[in-house]
């Protein structure tokens, strides 16, 4: 909308096109305006769209007056990286009673996989300088997409400046600030500037979001859990055989160590369980497979977990409510679920299936037994 807006601006000044040639390529612009003459818009932007004279202070004064607060808690998508996060990320995507952050969670400041330390004794330019996801002004540029390989890219409009705005404003608002409110007014900023999202309205339960190894170090989850008494925690867990091939493929240069790459995985299968004894039932773990071949018994068990209606749209992988290909360096051709990864193992030579089965046959058999069964 905000690119109709600023196309709109050009009747009687110049500013639009020069804005529109800045953030948007042509490629993306022709995708993105046959994009926007589909979708269904909100009572909200169709009334700055109808009125006489449309301009980017009229978008900001419109969201700035009609903030709706997003203060509902954190469910938490972690283990380690080609277990299945981004997948199950995609299917809550596009869920009536869910606000899905659409790509990994990155306000980890200098590492996505460290919980950003707020200092409530700061200014909160700073706190939203912690917080904010640079790769916001590359998606809204260049649209969203799952690899840098990919052809496949999906329209993203969000205004960094609006964001800032919305996250100062409601930061104002509070008197007696905690460290939640905070984090509240970052998921407030986030999804009222993201323009394009198609699933901003309705009652909403969770915040469903994805960050790869969060949950491997203890400091990390306590913070989580101290903001969030009232967060969840999904945890996957995906068979080493399998995992290591896509591991090795992903990220050559990480996981190209045999060895180095099952302590990896057996770091983060010992956090899992770790999360589980300490933090209970409000920690959930699911098996890669389990997600794969029986998504609908899994996804039914974690509507249940999250407390929300189950909806077959929980189903189908999504970037908000398109159909998107997984997540994989081979080869995929279709949208939706894929098997494929249940036979990674085959690609092993003898003695990396036998170093694998020795170096996990302690802590795969453990992590099963937590894990949640399926029929």
């Amino acid at each position: 909308m905000s690119y109709q807006l600023i196309k709109k601006m050009d009747t009687k000044t110049r500013l639009g096109k020069r804005i529109i040639s800045y953030l948007i390529t042509e490629e993306y612009r022709k995708k993105l305006s046959g994009y926007l003459r589909d979708r269904s818009r909100t009572k909200m932007i169709r009334k700055v769209r109808n009125e006489r004279e449309l301009n980017l202070k009229d978008l900001f004064r419109t969201c700035l007056k009609h903030i709706s607060p997003v203060t509902e808690p954190l469910a938490l998508i972690s283990q380690i990286q080609r277990s299945g996060g981004s997948l199950l990320s995609q299917l809550f995507d596009g869920h009536p009673e869910i606000h899905a952050h659409p790509h990994e969670l990155m306000m980890g400041y200098k590492k996505k996989c460290v919980w950003p330390r707020i200092d409530l004794d700061d200014r909160p330019e700073r706190w939203f300088g912690i917080l904010f996801e640079k790769m916001i002004i590359e998606h809204t540029r260049k649209g969203y997409k799952i690899g840098r390989r990919d052809k496949e890219t999906f329209p993203f409009i969000l205004v960094p400046s609006l964001q800032k705005e919305l996250f100062l404003k409601y930061i104002d608002s509070i008197q007696s600030i905690t460290l939640r409110d905070v984090f509240d007014a970052y998921m407030t900023s986030y999804f009222g500037a993201w323009i394009s999202n198609q699933n901003y309205n309705g009652q909403k339960k969770f915040v469903t979001v994805l960050t790869p190894r969060l949950s491997t170090l203890k400091e990390n989850m306590e913070f989580f859990f101290e903001i969030y008494p009232d967060g969840r925690l999904i945890s996957l867990v995906r068979d080493p055989k399998n995992w290591f091939p896509s591991a090795l493929r992903h990220v050559p240069e990480k996981y190209g160590d045999l060895r180095g790459a099952l302590s990896q995985w057996n770091a983060s299968a010992q956090a899992e369980l770790w999360n589980k004894e300490r933090y209970g039932d409000r920690v959930c773990i699911i098996k890669f497979e389990d997600l794969v071949s029986k998504t609908e018994a899994v996804m039914r068990y974690l509507a249940e977990f999250l407390g929300i209606e189950f909806d077959d749209i929980l189903l189908v992988p999504t970037f908000n409510k398109f159909p998107i290909k997984a997540h994989t360096r081979f080869k995929v051709e279709n949208h939706g679920i894929v098997n494929s990864p249940l036979s990674k193992y085959r690609t092993l030579s003898e003695q990396e299936f036998d170093t694998i089965e020795r170096m996990t046959s302690e802590t795969y058999p453990r992590v099963l037994n937590e894990a949640v069964k399926f029929e």
